[in-house]
């Protein structure tokens, strides 16, 4: 059950402010800032009133009872083998939006049948040997058809996985997961990143939920493994290399029909050794002197699929339960600007119809 002091401290990191600063707006000393925050000051109700402020805030979010959980155990950064910068303020940033999105999902989710339709697997990578036999695994439990996948979105929305979209505050984060009891798992992705780069995070993402529960040294790298064998199955893509030169233009072509990067292309070739190892050195490089090994061509984007149970949660609550958009954001405890930041603009109103369940 939070306490005032955890939700002070989620504020003050959804904000972004040092200790120091949020002591500052609040006009109290920083140690007596830290004590309110470990819960060893009582607060007051003039303290609350200026904390709402500060923070800007309405006073209810403060009186939030959920649980507040620490940072979670993977976030993806924006760069595939290379770690971006990702420093402890964004993390704290991304927790806190985390845990007030928890508490939304609880919310919403008393007013609403949510009712998944596939089960999501857990399976043990020492036990089925391979990364790329679970990608298998999850594919044929979930009966994916043979080839690109066509919506990986709507599929783990269909496993009672919700899909958001954040900003992620500017921090260089691509994607995060976030599981803890009695909630679905939430899987949030870069709503400014390419298509391809967000398909990937959100395999990657799968990955984390299908095989880890614990954290571990290797983790990062089997998701990156599971991701390219889900999206990419090898004995599929060792028959589109076989026999067929491979050249940039025969990746950019690759890159539409599969909808995935070039570059996790040239990493399957590699890995199915459709090339040889001077060939991929060669267009590594030809990638690296194009400048497309943050953002390739923008020409040979395609639309990324969108989440779909959130926004219809959301609209359920307005168009089917006849809530006001004022009501909604009086049931969140936040503010009119974070509930547009965290879920869009909700728009006008419809006339209500008969359809309370939603069963993706």
């Amino acid at each position: 059950m939070a306490t005032f002091g955890d939700l002070l401290r989620v504020a003050r990191h959804l904000r972004g402010f040092t200790q120091k600063k949020a002591a500052e707006r609040l006009g109290v000393a920083q140690p007596v800032l830290s004590r309110i925050e470990n819960d060893m000051i009582e607060a007051d109700d003039d303290l609350r009133s200026r904390a709402s402020q500060a923070f800007s805030l309405p006073l209810s979010f403060f009186e939030i009872g959920d649980t507040v959980y620490g940072p979670p155990v993977s976030v993806h950064t924006m760069l595939r083998g290379k770690k971006s910068e990702v420093s402890a303020r964004d993390v704290d940033m991304i927790t806190a939006e985390l845990n007030i999105r928890l508490f939304h999902l609880r919310r919403f989710l008393e007013n609403v049948d949510y009712t998944p339709v596939n089960e999501l697997p857990v399976l043990d990578v020492e036990h089925y040997g391979s990364v790329q036999r679970i990608a298998a695994t999850v594919r044929a439990h979930w009966k994916v058809p043979s080839g690109p996948i066509k919506n990986l979105t709507r599929l783990m929305e269909r496993a009672g996985i919700i899909v958001g979209e954040s900003s992620f505050h500017g921090a260089a984060v691509s994607g995060v997961t976030f599981a803890v009891p009695g909630r679905p798992p939430l899987v949030l992705i870069n709503r400014d990143h390419p298509a391809d780069r967000l398909r990937f995070t959100l395999a990657h993402e799968l990955g984390h939920l299908v095989m880890h529960r614990f954290p571990t040294a290797t983790m990062e790298e089997e998701a990156n493994q599971f991701a390219s064998a889900f999206l990419l199955p090898p004995h599929e893509l060792r028959e589109v290399f076989m026999g067929r030169r491979v050249t940039l233009e025969f990746l950019a072509a690759l890159k539409k029909e599969w909808r995935v990067s070039m570059q996790s292309l040239l990493m399957a070739a590699q890995s199915l050794k459709a090339i040889t190892d001077n060939q991929a050195r060669y267009l590594w490089q030809q990638i690296s002197a194009r400048g497309w090994r943050t953002r390739e061509p923008p020409s040979l984007d395609f639309p990324f699929d969108p989440p779909t149970v959130l926004p219809s949660i959301i609209r359920s609550h307005i168009h089917d339960l006849g809530f006001e958009v004022a009501e909604m954001i009086e049931l969140s405890k936040v503010g009119h600007d974070d509930f547009k930041e965290l879920y869009g603009s909700l728009g006008p109103e419809e006339p209500p119809r008969p359809r309370l369940r939603i069963i993706t």
